[in-house]
């Protein structure tokens, strides 16, 4: 990494040249200096170069959800040639993996997991369970899958 690092910031220089590189004992000394407590949004506000700043109240969480399984088949071949499918079927009562669905309680997540029965695994986006086996009528259905996962969060104190 640290030849790709300094290959990647070189080109980085010729396109932008306001860019500029960031180190871990600035950021601190930054943070210190502006009485700042250690925690992620802190840090990128000392490295973004304006740590008085009035952070968000809340925090979004991404994440890139999968495509498909990677084996298409069983490695096994039926008599016959047939070869069966190591995949589940793509919808399973109207629901496909990573919809966004609301819970009877109110609280939204993401089916991170089904069965062909009809129970799905619903989750928050940081691995918060929010029912490991729910039927498939308790779930409303909010908005279909997307290449990439967003969720609107309350940002956390941080840590002592």
């Amino acid at each position: 990494m640290g030849i790709m690092r300094w290959a990647f910031y070189n080109r980085l220089k010729e396109e932008h040249p306001n860019a500029g590189a960031a180190y871990g004992y600035i950021t601190k000394n930054t943070g210190i200096r502006n009485g700042l407590e250690k925690d992620h949004a802190a840090g990128a506000r000392c490295t973004g170069g304006n740590p008085k700043s009035i952070p968000l109240d809340a925090n979004y969480m991404q994440k890139v959800a999968g495509k498909r399984n990677r084996q298409l088949h069983k490695a096994t071949i039926n008599k016959g040639g047939k070869r069966r499918l190591n995949q589940s079927p793509k919808y399973a009562h109207g629901c496909r993996l990573f919809g966004r669905v609301q819970m009877p309680g109110g609280r939204k997540g993401f089916i991170l997991g089904r069965s062909s029965s009809g129970s799905f695994n619903v989750r928050a986006l940081d691995g918060t369970r929010l029912s490991a086996g729910i039927r498939r009528k308790k779930p409303e259905p909010l908005e279909k899958r997307k290449a990439i996962l967003a969720e609107r969060g309350v940002r956390l104190p941080p840590h002592a």
